[in-house]
């Protein structure tokens, strides 16, 4: 019997050759090229709109924080009345901003809107198309492939059936075998299911051929649709962005337009009665007035330079400036200059407290305590002799008669206070001593005063009848008048 020549098997997995008819490549693994790639443009669409979905979300948030910054500019301003209310100016510049600011919230929301409701669903409708398509490969051309395989394996089979039996067939050297497996039979029966497996894989490849030409046309309405939407997105967007930029120009456009002096213009014309006059002339410490400028108590009895002595040992006289007031001080100045110093005593002398000597040609002297200090140090200070010197003897006489009409006793001794002696009584019963009383008609020596008889009679018929009276208004003890400077005082307790 002739033996006719055997095809080669066919291996699923054998590699397709661009220049086969392609009758020998593997249906099932282009079906599921195919649906791959139809997973791969559905991931891509699935992208596309999980990124409108987030601008969109963005927009809304932007919208939001819009309303935020919207608030902080709500309100008037607190200080409005310093500004004009009129447009072109700040207030109307904050208006601008309120509205503009508004208009942008709003904006972003219709943009939002807009994607959602446009963009969006031209993404969805693709995605389902995408999904009908590969169920149409899967479900369509998939079991195609499927009976081509089946018909491939019950071809191989018969093949490998076929191999086996010829071998035996030549190692028997035409032993007896069944009729099923009759070479012959097997090798018509595969011919049979060849060319039935042929015909599965021509109608396969009928369909995969329709399916890929299909493709090629759907993926260009794929790219079209995201083309169309990434438009639309790209129309609602820049709109967006050109109307927010025209929004932020009119914002800078209104901020120019205010003239620099607006403002301090509008501000000085409400507030004329206010605000400094600057035409106005400079104001003069002549021209102020003020309550009590001069009541009888600020007016100086009399002032003027004088010269004191120094109570250092061979210091000489410092001249200062001096003032006796109503309210019975003597006060020492550096200077008359009440401008450019505080005119805060250097000294300060309360008169109804002092003890004035008699004037010695252009000097006199006073006996009191400094109380221009602190409470504490007044307190603490002790009374001192304080010797003055004027230009001349009639100024001096002058400031003599002012200061002793101050005091409490306005008689002074022929001798320098410094002079006048101490009787041990006082320190016993804490009394001042008492000065004589200078009498009309007394003559001054040298080392020592005499009183006229006239005025040791007043003086003793005072002592008599026990109406004399101590500078500092005492009336305890009683004294007759010393012949001189040295002698001691006879004191006669009060009958």
């Amino acid at each position: 019997m002739a033996t006719s020549e055997v095809p080669t098997p066919i291996k699923s997995d054998a590699a397709f050759n661009p220049a086969d008819d392609g009758s020998r490549g593997d249906p099932s693994a282009t079906i599921a090229l195919l649906d791959a790639r139809l997973q791969g443009w559905k991931r891509a669409c699935v992208y596309l709109e999980e990124y409108i979905s987030a601008v969109a979300k963005a927009e809304q948030s932007a919208a939001k924080d819009q309303e935020k910054v919207l608030k902080t500019v709500s309100g008037t301003l607190k200080e409005s009345h310093h500004f004009e209310t009129a447009l072109g100016g700040v207030a109307g510049l904050f208006e601008n901003i309120r509205a503009n600011t508004q208009a942008q919230s709003t904006l972003h929301a219709e943009t939002s809107k807009s994607l959602t409701s446009s963009v969006l669903p031209i993404l969805e409708r693709l995605h389902q198309e995408l999904k009908a398509k590969s169920k149409e490969v899967t479900s369509g051309s998939g079991k195609g492939a499927k009976s081509v395989d089946a018909a491939r394996a019950t071809t191989q089979k018969h093949i490998d059936a076929l191999s086996q039996h010829t071998a035996s067939f030549d190692s028997r050297g035409g032993g007896k075998i069944s009729a099923q497996n009759d070479p012959y039979v097997l090798h018509r029966g595969t011919y049979h299911r060849l060319n039935k497996q042929i015909l599965e894989e021509n109608n396969i490849r009928k369909d995969i051929v329709n399916v890929q030409n299909s493709f090629a046309e759907f993926e260009a309405r794929v790219v079209s649709t995201f083309q169309n939407a990434i438009s639309a997105y790209n129309q609602f967007m820049s709109g967006q962005a050109d109307r927010e930029k025209a929004m932020y120009g009119d914002i800078a456009a209104t901020s120019s337009a205010i003239p620099l002096d607006f403002e301090w213009t509008g501000f000085v014309k409400r507030n004329p009665d206010v605000l400094v006059n600057p035409n106005a002339p400079p104001r003069k410490l002549e021209l102020v007035s003020f309550p009590n400028q001069n009541h009888r108590s600020t007016q100086a009895l009399i002032e003027g330079s004088l010269e004191r002595k120094s109570r250092g040992l061979g210091m000489g006289y410092k001249s200062a400036y001096y003032v006796v007031t109503p309210a019975g001080f003597l006060h020492q100045f550096k200077d008359n200059d009440n401008i450019n110093n505080d005119p805060v005593p250097d000294m300060s002398l309360y008169l109804p407290d002092c003890v004035v000597g008699a004037v010695d040609g252009a000097k006199f002297a006073v006996k009191g305590k400094d109380s221009s200090g602190s409470k504490l140090g007044n307190k603490m200070s002790v009374s001192s002799e304080w010797q003055f010197k004027a230009h001349t003897s009639s100024e001096a006489a002058k400031w003599h008669d002012i200061i002793a009409s101050q005091t409490n006793a306005a008689t002074a001794t022929a001798g320098a206070i410094s002079s006048l002696p101490t009787s041990p009584i006082n320190a016993a019963s804490n009394v001042a001593p008492i000065t004589g009383v200078q009498q009309q008609g007394a003559v001054s020596t040298e080392g020592a005063t005499t009183t006229t008889a006239a005025g040791a009679q007043s003086a003793a018929a005072a002592a008599a009848g026990g109406g004399a009276s101590s500078p500092y208004g005492q009336k305890n003890y009683h004294t007759a008048p010393a012949q001189n400077e040295l002698a001691e005082r006879e004191y006669v307790s009060k009958q």
